[in-house]
């Protein structure tokens, strides 16, 4: 099969950070599907891998996670789908990504698409809607009728987009989005932010001018350790704090102390690195989320179509994400998407 790889990790740079290749067809186990890649998003997860986690000796290393495609083949204790349906699914960080014709995944994680979007659409939407759905629900402990003020800074990215419009569902959560740039603070805007602030700025000062001395949760998704006394000052005590990112330095949690301050980390493969006896629940949750968008209460989040999957689009969709510019999501096509 056709796939995008590599040998070495390394700098995006490099003539041969990524490589188109060819590798055998991936076999199923007995909880898997096999399903034919027709469209791919672009995660900085990838780019994180690519620099960090070389392949084994002699083979090559294929990443991505995030994927819709047409189930060709079901194990068999898979009863839930059957060849030919069109699924979504963000997959699994200890096996092959989706950068391939085909993937083998494990059916647990995987739903089907929304019908409304085409592949590549569909595509932008599963890790990032996964990891806000897990951080708004379950981190956050914020549900549909809470009253709460959410403050989330890197908010124009992936996760940002996706969390501030599962916020949208919830008509008491006041939302505030940082981003720095006139593009980024009118696409949080679009995504559904009720106040935007320049985290380039002091914070407080900022939310002193909409009448805000402190907000009750906080979602950091970049730059945690740039802002997290600003962001702990914030909260109001009893507060949470969520972040998904990887702080550069160490985070000084004595600070949370006084306010008796929650902090957890939000990471969606959790569940498939450890087989956690509720893996099941990603792939009901992708069903929520897919029935939500066919319902037109949440949109995909791809900004930017790099066109087919090759080793030379994919790069320009890891250089882009690597200089902090992108918004949104990026998305290609897969290799089994007839052209023309």
């Amino acid at each position: 099969m056709k796939a995008v790889g590599y040998r070495e990790c390394g700098s995006i740079d490099r003539n041969d950070a990524l490589l188109d290749i060819t590798l055998a067809e991936p076999e199923i186990g007995p909880n898997d599907l096999l399903v034919a890649v027709y469209g791919i998003g672009v995660n900085p997860v990838d780019t994180k891998i690519r620099t960090r986690r070389g392949p084994l000796e002699d083979e090559f290393a294929v990443i991505g996670w995030d994927a819709a495609g047409v189930v060709l083949s079901v194990g068999e204790n898979v009863h839930d789908f059957k060849e030919g349906d069109e699924v979504w699914y963000a997959g699994e960080l200890n096996r092959h990504g989706c950068n391939a014709q085909y993937q083998a995944v494990d059916a647990r994680i995987v739903s089907r698409k929304p019908r409304s979007l085409s592949f590549a659409d569909a595509a932008a939407m599963p890790l990032t809607f996964l990891t806000a759905w897990e951080l708004f629900f379950e981190r956050l402990q914020l549900s549909r009728d809470d009253q709460a003020t959410l403050l989330i800074t890197g908010a124009a990215g992936g996760v940002g987009s996706a969390l501030l419009q599962l916020a949208k569902l919830c008509p008491k959560v006041k939302t505030i989005a940082t981003a720095s740039r006139p593009e980024t603070q009118r696409w949080v805007k679009q995504m559904g932010a009720d106040i935007v602030i320049n985290h380039h700025e002091p914070l407080a000062p900022q939310l002193a001018k909409h009448n805000i001395k402190q907000v009750s949760h906080v979602a950091s998704l970049t730059h945690t350790d740039q802002h997290f006394e600003a962001l702990v000052e914030l909260l109001a005590p009893f507060g949470h704090f969520a972040l998904i990112d990887d702080p550069q330095r160490a985070l000084d949690i004595k600070l949370l102390k006084q306010k008796s301050i929650a902090l957890v980390w939000e990471f969606m493969f959790t569940h498939s690195l450890f087989k956690t006896a509720d893996m099941h629940r990603q792939g009901q949750i992708l069903r929520e989320i897919a029935e939500l968008t066919d319902a037109g209460k949440l949109a995909s989040t791809r900004v930017a179509h790099f066109g087919e999957l090759n080793a030379e689009n994919l790069k320009r969709a890891h250089q882009l994400l690597e200089s902090s510019q992108s918004i949104g999501k990026i998305v290609l096509d897969g290799y089994n998407v007839p052209l023309g």
